[in-house]
């Protein structure tokens, strides 16, 4: 969760940066709520952007990414997801962004610090061929750590999404990421 609190009024900035730095289901609830007027209506948009995008290894069943046996993607999928979400200024500054605090709420006067799962993983650890610019983590025990990002090629300045999928723990998924990183990007 994000933290936010039953009857806190959010923007839906906030709630982008919630979903998305610490995986927030309670902001992917929300944001399902607002924009289709619950999470079933929700994901029937998102089966049917799936569809858009010819998916054909990708279902839906929540928005949260919570673990159901018909809820499922592949790597090359994801990343076709990614590379689409990068497309949208807005989800491509949120991807990218390490640290937000959210706006001021009488249940957070101080609004709620969130960081980026992604970086909080990877810092210190990062592949010296290239610099990885963002995405998304994710970890249910039965898909394991997976793991969504972008980067650039620090010599070419080519552009890269590395997608790493059921990794036992954390560290073999940043490890997975930063050798595919040393790997291609050079």
């Amino acid at each position: 969760v994000a933290g936010f609190l039953n009857g806190e009024v959010i923007t839906m900035t906030d709630l982008l940066y919630g979903l998305i730095l610490p995986s927030g289901a309670d902001a992917a609830i929300a944001l399902a709520e607002k924009i289709s007027g619950g999470e079933a209506e929700f994901v029937k948009l998102m089966n049917k952007k799936a569809d858009e995008l010819g998916l054909n290894d990708t279902h839906f069943v929540n928005a949260s990414g919570l673990f159901d046996g018909d809820h499922y993607t592949t790597a090359y999928d994801m990343a076709v997801i990614i590379e689409t979400a990068l497309q949208n200024p807005v989800c491509k500054k949120v991807l990218s962004t390490y640290r937000y605090t959210t706006s001021s709420t009488p249940q957070h006067p101080d609004g709620i610090e969130l960081s980026a799962t992604l970086f909080d993983y990877m810092y210190g650890t990062e592949p010296e061929t290239a610099t990885v610019l963002g995405g998304k983590t994710g970890f249910v025990n039965e898909s394991g750590y997976c793991i969504a990002s972008y980067g650039r090629s620090n010599e070419t300045g080519n552009e890269y999404i590395v997608v790493t999928l059921k990794n036992s723990s954390r560290w073999p998924a940043i490890h997975g990421q930063i050798d595919l990183y040393k790997q291609f990007a050079k």
